[in-house]
């Protein structure tokens, strides 16, 4: 799902064919990549496994009783090959979920490093929000033009010093205001 596409971003650069299209691609890819994370979904993320014949347990340190429901289909990623992809629960107990998987051998409870992450079904789709999309239109045209000329902030009118690099903590920053009613709040810790 690409906020922006390699058209939008062409006709906002007026760079027309000047560039490839894989090179813009990579640049709306980086803006969902940056911005993706903090809009509101509903994952959430796994801090250990264990394995007993094709049932797979996967752990969570908060209670995930009233999240998951036995039946809903989840994907999960970054649990490795036996557990990774579109799964149905099977169980789940207050801090836990239980998965058929494709292991076979027994494993015993150990963690996951980095976490794995358990997507369930979501309810908003960024990519039909159009604050959400001009928001990644607009980063997509800072990480370009960050790109072509690093270091390419205003300049102070007393001081003659450039101001912070733009893909700083700053970046996000400038669209917030667009993104305030979907941004997730537990992406905001910190």
């Amino acid at each position: 799902m690409a906020l922006t596409t390699v058209a939008e971003l062409r006709t906002a650069l007026g760079v027309g064919t000047l560039y490839a299209d894989a090179v813009l691609q990579q640049v709306c890819d980086a803006a969902d990549n940056v911005l993706l994370p903090f809009i509101w979904n509903n994952t959430n993320f796994a801090v250990a496994h264990s394995n007993v014949g094709t049932v797979g347990t996967i752990y969570f340190d908060f209670n995930v009783r009233e999240i998951y429901y036995v039946g809903q289909t989840v994907n999960i990623e970054g649990a490795g090959s036996h557990f990774n992809g579109n799964k149905t629960i099977t169980g789940v107990g207050n801090q836990s979920i239980t998965v058929t998987t494709s292991h076979v051998s027994d494993t015993p409870k150990h963690p996951f490093n980095p976490y794995a992450s358990i997507k369930a079904s979501t309810y908003l789709d960024p990519a039909t929000v159009p604050a959400i999309q001009e928001a990644a239109l607009m980063i997509s045209i800072d990480i370009w033009q960050s790109r072509q000329a690093p270091s390419s902030g205003g300049v102070t009118i007393d001081g003659y010093q450039p101001s912070p690099y733009r893909m700083g903590n700053t970046l996000l920053a400038r669209v917030r205001g667009l993104l305030a009613p979907y941004l997730d709040p537990r992406s905001m810790v910190g």
